[in-house]
């Protein structure tokens, strides 16, 4: 590595401007939008210098291969594509982190957002220091536009949800249209959770100290391509967001969630045993075998669903992954009941003895989990922007001014 790369002057006649504003767009599956999109940008943000760093996560509709095209025409348009990765908020967080822009919107490619009011955004933030400056819907100057009822209300949930974490009054917590400045980002981004799919709330509620923020309202679009992201994984995780943050990140959401499926997974294997024993009479033994195959199955497919959304199984990998699942979920059902026995014969009340028992089959489960069924490919990392590897990247190559 050359640590005196830093130090090197710029080529004469190329001396590096700084940048006005890097904008994030995160994108899955938006090809149809690309175009007038980066048209739009150009249109609002004359006279300004930028670039727009498209996060795409190696959307099947080839949005990137057009981001690239772009790119070789236009060098403020930049593509970043993850593989054997998805998330909108690590898509902001690495989108961030691959700029040198100061300061950085984030906003969909979905064109539900008026990029019109990003100069207003900026000069706002410029001259009333400020660390963020938010598009919000629900202030002067801003509607939910034809946004359906059913999602009206469910973004008016989040935001009472949000307001109990950011410690703040936000009129709009949910916005995935914001500025931030990369000193204040820097500040919380080694406390980010990275997944979900509402990073706002995530940086406020990192935030050590009150965010200096401000508002600036915009009329909500209807989208023109593709589809909506919001299913019922992304409001789970939301949740886990949320109760993440109000707990002080003392446990996992990831953890939580395997949890949680795995209270279903005793209520699945209860069902079974009943079934097999009173409707098809079957012997205790056999029954119990079957109902527990049967529960850890059904929370194989959830976990892989939902807990591990982002490294999901696929194709053969879908039958490996569950039988490695199904030798991890059998230890851990053996060291449950090996564990509760040696403390009910120790004289610990029975209630305690299968509590604990339980305890440790989840976090053997969950461990072997993670480290096998779910393990993290090893080109993640490769595709992984850490605050570390970006700063030495950057010292390796800003010039000064």
């Amino acid at each position: 590595m050359n640590h005196h790369a830093a130090s090197l002057p710029a080529p004469e006649g190329h001396a590096a401007r700084r940048l006005d504003l890097a904008v994030v767009i995160p994108t899955f599956n938006e090809r149809g939008n690309i175009a007038e999109l980066i048209r739009r940008l150009d249109l609002a943000l004359q006279g300004l210098y930028w670039e727009a760093i498209f996060v795409d996560d190696d959307s099947p509709d080839g949005t990137a291969d057009l981001v690239r095209s772009f790119a070789r025409r236009d060098t403020r348009i930049r593509i970043l594509q993850r593989i054997h990765r998805r998330g909108l908020a690590s898509a902001c967080i690495e989108g961030i982190m691959s700029s040198s822009a100061e300061v950085v919107a984030v906003m969909d490619a979905d064109l539900q957002h008026d990029e019109s009011i990003l100069p207003q955004m900026l000069q706002r933030l410029r001259s009333e220091c400020l660390d963020v400056v938010i598009g919000t819907r629900n202030a002067v100057g801003g509607s939910m536009g034809d946004f359906a009822s059913h999602r009206i209300l469910l973004s008016r949930l989040g935001d009472k949800l949000s307001r109990a974490v950011c410690a703040c009054n936000l009129s709009d917590p949910m916005s995935g249209y914001f500025l931030v400045t990369r000193s204040f980002f820097m500040e919380v981004a080694h406390h980010l959770q990275s997944t979900g799919f509402k990073i706002l709330v995530d940086i406020f509620a990192s935030s050590v100290r009150p965010v200096r923020f401000d508002e600036v309202g915009y009329c909500f679009r209807c989208r023109q391509h593709g589809a909506s992201k919001l299913d019922i994984n992304t409001g789970v995780e939301y949740l886990f967001l949320i109760l993440n943050k109000f707990l002080g990140a003392a446990i996992p959401p990831r953890f939580v969630m395997f949890s949680l499926v795995g209270a279903v997974g005793i209520a699945t294997h209860l069902l079974a045993l009943g079934t097999l024993l009173y409707a098809f009479h079957a012997r205790f033994f056999l029954a119990q075998a079957i109902a527990t195959y049967i529960a850890m199955t059904g929370n194989f497919f959830i976990n892989n669903a939902v807990t591990y959304r982002d490294r999901s199984l696929r194709g053969a990998r879908l039958v490996t992954g569950l039988a490695s699942f199904w030798i991890a979920c059998s230890f851990g059902a053996w060291a449950n009941v090996i564990f509760a026995r040696v403390l009910l014969a120790e004289g610990h009340p029975w209630y305690l003895a299968g509590l604990a028992g339980i305890i440790l089959s989840s976090v053997w489960n969950y461990t072997i989990s993670n480290l096998a069924t779910w393990q993290k490919k090893r080109d993640d990392s490769y595709y992984t922007y850490t605050p570390e590897l970006i700063e030495a990247d950057l010292l390796q190559t800003d010039t000064p001014d």
